[in-house]
C-alpha cells in the first residue's frame, strides 16, 4: 500500500459488498445518530431483518445503556468473521470518489486512510490532523471495545479540508464520466442516494499533489495570517471524531506489540471540502430529560447579572429572534414543557460562541444532577416533539458559518463539543465500505 507520510495519507485497501448483496439493506446510518429516537433504529431492524447488513457490524449508541451491550459487541466481532469467511466482499485498492445526494444537493468526498500517529484529540492539539471540537472521553470506552476485537473497521468519519480553489476533490469530480462505478443505490428511510467510483492512478497522484499544496507551510501561514511557528492543520474532524479518537486509543494500546506498519495505525475516512456546495453546517441543539431542578433559577444563579430572559409567544418567534440576533450579547432559545418558549441573553460571555457559553452552564447543571440525562439532537422536529413534554426542556441554537471553521480552530483552539453538525441527521454518513485492521 502506498503511504505519503508527509501529509499523513495512505491509499486504502477497501472491502465492498459483492453485487448480489442488497445495498439498501446493507448500508445503515452512523451509529451516533437518532440516539433519542429508538423508533428509528426499530424501523431499520425491520427493513434489514435477517439480511446481511452493516447493522450487525456496529453498536448503535441508542443501545449503549442496555444491559446486553457486551453481548452485542461479541456478536459484532463474530459476524465480521462470518461475513469475511462467507466471501461477501470484493477487494478494491485505491481511492474512492463518493457522491451523496439528498434534498437536491450533492456532497462530494474521497475515501482514503489517515495516519493516527499524526492525529491528536487533546484540547490543545496542534498539527496535521486534529478535532474541531472537544472530545468527550467517557464516550470512548464502548467504541474502543468494539474496535479491540474487530476484524474490520467501518467508517462514518467525515474529515474536512479547506480548499477554496477546489483543487483536490473537484479534480476527480470533473473526470467522473471516465471512472468505474463501484456502487449506486438509494439509501433507506429518506436519506437520499449514494454512489461511489474507483479513482484512477493518475487522478490519485493529482489528489496527493493537491493535498501537498494545501499543506505547504508558507502558503498556510499566509492564508490565515498566522505566526510563522504555527503548525499546519490540513485535516479537521467534521463528523465521527469519537470514532477517530477510539481508533487512536486502540492504536496507542497495541502499537508496541504489533509494530509501526500495522493496519490499525490508519483509519479509513471520507474527506470533504468545507467549501463544497452540498455541505451545510447545522446547529446541534441540547435536550434535558426529566428536570430535577428549576432551570431558570439555575441559569440566573450561574450567569448572575449577565443573564437575561424574555418570553416568546411561539416557537417561530423564538427561533426568529435567535437566528437574527446581532450585537455583543449571545442569544439562545429555550423550550420548556407545556410549550413555553423564551429567549436567553448572556452579556460578557466567556466563550466566543453561544454554544460554548450554554454548554459551560449545562456541564455544571448536569454535575449537580439538574436532569436525568442530556442529549444532543439535529433538526427542529425532534427538538419540538421531545421538549414539549412537561418534564423536559431544550436549548435552541443558531448555526455557525462553515467558512470560519478552520481559522477559528487554528486561532482559538477546539470548539465546544457538539458545536455544529455537517447537515441534519438523515444526511450523515452511511456505512458501506469496510477495511481490515488486523
Amino acid at each position: 500500500m502506498k503511504t505519503f507520510s508527509d501529509i499523513g495519507v495512505q491509499i486504502p485497501q477497501v472491502y465492498i459488498p459483492k453485487q448480489n448483496i442488497d445495498l439498501r439493506k446493507w448500508s445503515v446510518i452512523a451509529c451516533d445518530q437518532f440516539t433519542s429516537e429508538p423508533e428509528y433504529w426499530h424501523e431499520v431492524e425491520k427493513i434489514v431483518g435477517d439480511s446481511v447488513s452493516t447493522l450487525h457490524l456496529i453498536l448503535p449508541e441508542v443501545y449503549l445503556e442496555n444491559e446486553d451491550k457486551d453481548e452485542r459487541v461479541k456478536q459484532i466481532h463474530s459476524t465480521m468473521k462470518k461475513y469475511v469467511e462467507d466471501d461477501l466482499f470484493q477487494l478494491h485498492e485505491g481511492l474512492i470518489y463518493v457522491e451523496r445526494t439528498i434534498r437536491g444537493k450533492i456532497r462530494k468526498g474521497i475515501m482514503l486512510c489517515l495516519d493516527l500517529e499524526q492525529y491528536d484529540f487533546k484540547e490543545n492539539a496542534t498539527g496535521l490532523i486534529h478535532p474541531t471540537e472537544g472530545t468527550v472521553l467517557d464516550r470512548l470506552p464502548p467504541r474502543v471495545k468494539v474496535r479491540e476485537g474487530a476484524l474490520l473497521e467501518l467508517p462514518h468519519i467525515l474529515v474536512l479540508i479547506d480548499d477554496p480553489n477546489h483543487t483536490v476533490i473537484e479534480s476527480v469530480s470533473k473526470a467522473k464520466a471516465g471512472l468505474k462505478k463501484l456502487y449506486d443505490f438509494e439509501l433507506m428511510l429518506g436519506s437520499g442516494h449514494l454512489a461511489g467510483y474507483a479513482v484512477k492512478e493518475e487522478l490519485e497522484n493529482q489528489v496527493i499533489e493537491s493535498l501537498r499544496n494545501l499543506a505547504k507551510h508558507e502558503d498556510f501561514i499566509k492564508k490565515y495570517d498566522l505566526n510563522q511557528d504555527t503548525p499546519v492543520l490540513l485535516f479537521a474532524m467534521g463528523d465521527g471524531n469519537h470514532s477517530m479518537a477510539a481508533a487512536k486509543e486502540y492504536w496507542e494500546q497495541i502499537k508496541s506489540q504489533v509494530g509501526m506498519n500495522h493496519p490499525a495505525r490508519y483509519a479509513l475516512v471520507e474527506i470533504v471540502n468545507v467549501h463544497d456546495e452540498g455541505l451545510e453546517f447545522e446547529p446541534i441543539h441540547r435536550i434535558l430529560f426529566n428536570l430535577q431542578r428549576d432551570l431558570l433559577v439555575e441559569l440566573k444563579n450561574y450567569f448572575g447579572e449577565n443573564f437575561g430572559y424574555s418570553t416568546a409567544s411561539s416557537y417561530e418567534e423564538m427561533t426568529q429572534r435567535v437566528d437574527s440576533s446581532e450585537g455583543q450579547k449571545q442569544v439562545v432559545g429555550l423550550v420548556r414543557g407545556g410549550n413555553q418558549f423564551g429567549v436567553i441573553e448572556v452579556a460578557n460571555p466567556k466563550s466566543n460562541l453561544a454554544v460554548g457559553t450554554i454548554q459551560s452552564f449545562l456541564d455544571v447543571f448536569m454535575e449537580n444532577n439538574g436532569a436525568e440525562k442530556i442529549d444532543y439532537v439535529h433538526g427542529e422536529d425532534v427538538l419540538k416533539k421531545i421538549a414539549s413534554q412537561n418534564e423536559h426542556a431544550a436549548f435552541y441554537l443558531a448555526g455557525m458559518h462553515k467558512s470560519d471553521l478552520f481559522k477559528t480552530v487554528i486561532v482559538d483552539g477546539v470548539l465546544p463539543r457538539k458545536a455544529f453538525s455537517m447537515g441534519e441527521a438523515k444526511e450523515k454518513r452511511f456505512y458501506l465500505e469496510a477495511r481490515k485492521i488486523v
